[in-house]
Formats: C-alpha cells, structure tokens, sequence
C-alpha cells in the first residue's frame, strides 16, 4: 500500500538517515557524561548538601538522557525501514514489477 510518493519517501529516508547518526553520537556523549549537555540536564537545580548526594543523580540524569536519545535513534530506525519500504513499492509500481 502506497503512503507517500517516491520523492517523500527519499526525503524520509534522508532525515531519517542523519538523526540515527545524530542520536547515536548524542547517546554516546551523554553516557560518557561529557560537560557540553550539563546545562541541557539542569545540574545547576540539583538540591543537594553534598557533593556525593550531587553525582549520583547526575550521572542517572545522563544515563536517562542518553537512553532516551537511543529509543529516539530506533524509531528513527523504523522511519527508515518504513521510508525505504514506500520508495520500493513506488519504484515496483512504476516499473511494473
């Protein structure tokens, strides 16, 4: 069943391409905790007394932060199957196979 036109779905496919990378590389950064998300992960809010009630939760907040960017890369990921599967089926159409 055709959803789209051939053009939108290399379109789709296209975006779906870089934000898979995007995320991926997004992720990686998060789970190794680099400084440059620490503003994007609101540190600066954590109530704490300590230092050592301050780093547990921040490293669950790059922990979650990165999770969340991989289940966003596999749905990418399946925008990417689903993009290709249109280009396909409009391709077979068009060339009557």
């Amino acid at each position: 069943m055709i959803v789209c036109s051939k053009r939108i779905a290399i379109l789709c496919s296209l975006l779906s391409a870089w934000a898979i990378i995007m995320l991926t590389l997004m992720g990686i950064l998060l789970y190794s905790h680099a400084v440059t998300f620490a503003e994007d992960l609101e540190l600066h809010e954590i109530e704490t007394s300590n230092i050592k009630e301050f780093y547990p939760e921040a490293y669950q907040r790059y922990e979650s932060a990165a999770h969340n960017c991989w289940i966003a890369a596999c749905l990418y990921i399946a925008t990417l199957a689903f993009s290709m599967h249109q280009y396909v089926t409009n391709r077979r159409i068009q060339y009557g196979y």
